[in-house]
């Protein structure tokens, strides 16, 4: 009797063996296919992920110029309506660099460097209008081909443009430039 019993628990035992095996095999098969499906997803996402730029300089460029074409507002932050400083301070907290929402605070940050250091990414102020006494304006330098200096910035006559530092309005205006990151 006790023969049979250990032959019965071993029996039991191998059976069991198997069919966790079974599930293990069941599970595999149902990842492959999980891959399979989504595949293609997955490299859909890939040649996307291969064409953004990948420096964070370059992803808060991006960022900005998603904007371009977007009206002028006065405290604006989205793509309803942006104004200068709202167009940097959203760029950079996108890239979880965190800076003051008003320009004249803004060029506090950082440190001054001179226009012929400047690189993509540095922070152009200018002091515009009526009131030249006090910066008021901001703009995000995206590139620089043979001196001169493109930025994108928010305009209350176009909203969001890119100019050049070398036009005479924004060269007049010009106080300086500080590199953030």
């Amino acid at each position: 009797m006790k023969k049979i019993a250990l032959i019965f628990i071993l029996i039991l035992s191998f059976s069991s063996c198997k069919s966790s095996k079974l599930t293990t095999n069941k599970k595999a098969v149902s990842t492959k296919n999980i891959a399979k499906k989504h595949k293609s997803k997955t490299s859909e996402i890939n040649s996307k992920v291969l064409k953004l730029p990948t420096s964070r300089t370059d992803n808060i460029i991006g960022y900005a110029q998603q904007f371009k074409g977007v009206r002028y507002k006065w405290g604006g932050t989205t793509k309803t309506g942006m104004d200068c400083s709202g167009l940097v301070y959203e760029s950079f907290k996108s890239y979880d660099v965190f800076l003051p929402r008003i320009s004249r605070d803004m060029a506090k940050k950082g440190y001054k460097i001179s226009l012929k250091k400047i690189l993509k990414g540095d922070l152009l102020f200018f002091k515009t209008g009526n009131r030249r006494n006090a910066i008021n304006h901001v703009g995000l330098v995206v590139d620089i081909k043979d001196n001169n200096i493109k930025f994108i910035h928010a305009t209350t006559s176009k909203g969001v443009i890119v100019s050049g530092l070398n036009e005479t309005y924004w060269l007049k205006a010009f106080h300086e430039a500080r590199r953030i990151l």
